[in-house]
């Protein structure tokens, strides 16, 4: 009896040290577009049951920031661990590998080190980066128009020739989830998993939504009264510098929106409501992938994240989309939930401490001991996702370009942000912006120069200077 008592014993020691550790899977949600407007992170109009499940599950940062807010350059950094800066590429024009084919990516990395990589619609912004690196690669899918009208109306632009063809912003077809293309990349996630289920993997799943066009099944649509959303503000902030904010023209490509002047209230209202809609439709899809996992066995050992490529404006200062150095467009949701079969993992707890998308990467370097990393310009927040309350970092840091001739690069503290918008060449510092964020992302007022702030300023100068020294000489520009 003794004997059976001790091989048990050791038996189920063996199980244990082996479960705890087993090299885990990760699973990264990827959202297009999405600012912090998400139930768990407060927001009073957003439904998003799936999400907020996923955050009380592991960890929400409430302070987390992306380099630059644009598609391209902000993913190519979250994939390779390089601030825009180092790799040189700060619009969405220019694939990495057009200039940068000798710098490692996470697929790549997780491929030597014996993962199967899985990229699921919108990883990179463009599909070519590293499109045969993967090793299973579903294309990103173009957008789609399903009502007859606007199906119409595209058919009548291509037969008129038409350089730039324009649907509307927004569109509610009835019809179920797959009919749109998140639906469709959730499906694909969930059959891959399956085939996966005895396998190490990275996946990266691509959501597109809520990015422009408002795309989404009319039941989402339905979930919101278009009269309960109030119309933000459009007042920009006194003193200003006059290129802190873009023109939109991004939003201004669709056909149902006027290219000069502020919009009016109707269709601000239906915007708003479209971007709720679909921010609700990407909720389902997570929703869907995470239960997979349940029912699959593999949340034990799945280190889930979920994340934003940037913020987004619609309506606030009277601008809409991102592109830009306001707080509202560089800080980002970031949730991170550990293993369930992890012994210390952490659940439903908030973290103040700045942490960054390009810390990603060596987060998972960290996370599952990856041999033969590359240095990164990020560094691993395992340790507090372990501890939510942990001291880190004084800062974080974006930029933003004007074309080639101007760089603006900005500091938050978590409180205060400071922007210097630069000579890109010279480095000649031509004006600066300091807001304070204590209470809210938006901010009404330019404080710099302000003799009663002027020891912040001061302070916050010298943060901006450690990340972007004036002396450094000029910024890469690799754009082509």
């Amino acid at each position: 009896m003794k004997k059976i008592i001790i091989v048990f014993f050791v038996a189920f020691s063996f199980a244990n040290f082996q479960a705890q550790n087993e090299k885990p899977n990760v699973l990264v949600f990827y959202v297009d577009d999405l600012r912090a407007e998400l139930g768990c992170y407060g927001s009073e109009t957003a439904i998003t049951p799936n999400i907020d499940k996923l955050a009380k599950d592991g960890v929400r940062f409430n302070k987390a920031y992306v380099q630059q807010a644009i598609c391209a350059p902000s993913r190519m950094s979250t994939l390779t661990g390089l601030r825009p800066e180092t790799i040189g590429i700060y619009s969405i024009f220019t694939p990495l590998r057009k200039v940068n084919k000798e710098v490692v990516s996470l697929p790549q990395l997780f491929n030597k080190n014996g993962y199967k990589t899985i990229s699921i619609g919108k990883v990179y912004h463009h599909g070519v980066d590293d499109k045969n690196v993967w090793s299973t690669y579903f294309e990103k899918e173009p957008n789609a128009y399903l009502k007859p009208e606007n199906k119409a109306l595209i058919e009548a632009q291509i037969k008129a020739g038409s350089k730039r063809i324009k649907g509307p912003a927004f569109e509610d077809a009835d019809v179920p989830d797959e009919g749109y293309k998140d639906g469709r990349a959730a499906q694909h996630a969930i059959e891959t998993l399956k085939q996966l289920k005895e396998d190490n993997f990275l996946m990266f799943v691509g959501l597109s939504k809520p990015h422009l066009p408002y795309n989404s099944p009319k039941k989402y649509w339905d979930l919101y009264n278009k009269n309960d959303f109030k119309i933000p503000s459009r007042e920009k902030p006194q003193g200003m510098y006059k290129l802190a904010l873009s023109n939109w023209g991004e939003l201004k490509g669709y056909s149902n929106i006027p290219n000069k002047g502020d919009l009016n209230d109707d269709l601000t209202r239906d915007l708003i409501h479209g971007y709720h809609a679909s921010i609700s439709y990407i909720d389902a899809q997570v929703g869907k992938v995470m239960q997979t996992l349940e029912d699959l066995d593999l949340r034990k050992k799945t280190f889930v994240i979920f994340m934003s490529d940037h913020g987004y404006k619609i309506g606030e200062y009277g601008s809409w989309c991102k592109q830009s150095n306001v707080e509202i467009d560089v800080r980002v949701p970031l949730i991170i939930s550990r293993e369930t079969g992890y012994k210390n993992r952490v659940t439903n707890k908030t973290s103040d401490a700045l942490v960054e998308n390009v810390d990603i990467f060596s987060t998972l370097v960290d996370l599952c001991n990856l041999k033969s990393a590359p240095v990164s310009d990020g560094k691993s927040i395992l340790s507090v996702i372990d501890n939510p309350n942990k001291k880190w970092d004084e800062a974080a840091y974006s930029m933003y370009a004007r074309g080639k001739k101007i760089m603006g690069v900005t500091a938050t503290d978590g409180e205060w942000r400071y922007t210097e918008w630069r000579n890109a060449v010279t480095q000649q510092v031509l004006d600066a912006e300091l807001y304070h964020h204590k209470k809210s992302l938006l901010a009404f007022k330019n404080l710099s120069g302000n003799k009663k702030y002027k020891k912040v300023e001061k302070r916050m100068k010298k943060l901006l200077d450690i990340k972007f020294p004036t002396d450094k000489g000029p910024f890469l520009q690799n754009d082509k």
